[in-house]
């Protein structure tokens, strides 16, 4: 079931307007699709950041323009300003549920791989799939369980359970999680040599001596 997402739809797109937007805690935003005229918009940051944390962000999207229209959507793109840390700017797809698509799901581990009991590393090189599906069965997350991995094992696009809801298009030898052994601390060269001499400072020569 889509979250519902109230929005105003915009007709000023003066700098000035836009401005006092963002002031009052909105999100300019542009709502388009295929064969589909684009509409300019405002959100609410606060409810559409807490929709994306709860809903995830490929969550489907009932936006309310206006109380009048409901059009379902899901947050394409959106920018936030590296200095203020607020989101200025945000791009709504319309979907056609009955339609695929393709999207990144971001990828879950579970539990404490045995491999790590032994000091082994779980490293993670893939955290999202690509994944291809009809807008109502994309999966929040997928999720892998680590738990019976020991040094040296990983699993692989390859492993995964195949669904009926949606199709992995992801390289199937690409590494998930893998559990490397541990780092060995390499040993410093001893730079000391029993065998050698001291060296002596200011040593006179035998021919010194017999000048003296």
């Amino acid at each position: 079931m889509a979250t519902t997402l109230k929005a105003n739809q915009r007709q000023n797109l003066k700098q000035s307007v836009t401005r006092e937007l963002r002031l009052e805690g909105n999100v300019p935003s542009v709502v388009y699709g295929k064969d589909k005229e684009p509409i300019t918009v405002a959100v609410s940051s606060i409810e559409l950041l807490k929709t994306v944390r709860d809903e995830g962000k490929n969550a489907i999207i009932s936006l309310d323009v206006d109380g009048k229209n409901k059009v379902d959507v899901m947050l394409h793109e959106y920018q936030v300003d590296p200095i203020k840390d607020e989101l200025i700017h945000a791009d709504f797809y319309i979907v056609d549920m009955s339609e695929e698509m393709d999207v990144e799901v971001p990828v879950r581990l579970e539990g404490e791989a045995a491999g790590s009991k032994e000091g082994g590393v779980v490293q993670q090189p893939l955290y999202e799939l690509a994944v291809r599906a009809k807008p109502g069965d994309i999966p929040e997350e997928i999720v892998v369980d680590v738990s019976e991995l020991s040094i040296g094992d990983s699993v692989m696009v390859s492993d995964l359970k195949a669904s009926r809801n949606y199709e992995i298009t992801e390289d199937e030898n690409t590494t998930i999680v893998s559990v490397t052994p541990p780092e060995e601390m390499p040993e410093e060269p001893d730079t000391t040599d029993a065998d050698a001499e001291p060296e002596v400072i200011n040593e006179k020569s035998d021919d010194a001596d017999e000048k003296e």
